[in-house]
């Protein structure tokens, strides 16, 4: 529970700080940031693995050749879901902004993760 809260505090952070960039992102103040970090926590948790899974079905054909590109659709639908689901919380270029959202929000989670000291490597 801690770790995701951890986790939820640290993506709400960098929403907000995503937010500040011209892509279209758009979050109105760090409750909703909060807010959308727990609701991407939920999504990472259980509809995630669905998504993952109905996109991996293809790459299996291609033995996995194509599997970063599934991924960044996998987190760009995430991410598009946790703006539909978020009130305060706007795409305002639509599937770009999803888009460019999901390769921010991966960029700044990661050194934000890195900077704390929460994983190794």
């Amino acid at each position: 529970m801690i770790e995701f809260l951890i986790t939820a505090l640290v993506t709400a952070v960098s929403l907000f700080l995503i937010s500040k960039l011209p892509i279209g992102v758009d979050v109105d103040n760090f409750q909703i940031a909060a807010i959308a970090g727990i609701v991407f926590g939920l999504l990472n948790a259980f509809v995630s693995p669905v998504i993952r899974a109905v996109l991996t079905i293809p790459d299996a054909l291609t033995l996995g050749l194509f599997h970063g590109l599934i991924t960044l659709i996998a987190n760009s639908i995430l991410f598009g879901l946790a703006a539909w689901l978020v009130g305060g919380f706007r795409l305002s270029k639509g599937w770009l902004s999803a888009i460019l959202g999901a390769l921010a929000l991966t960029f700044v989670n990661s050194v934000l993760f890195k900077v704390l000291g929460l994983i190794t490597g």
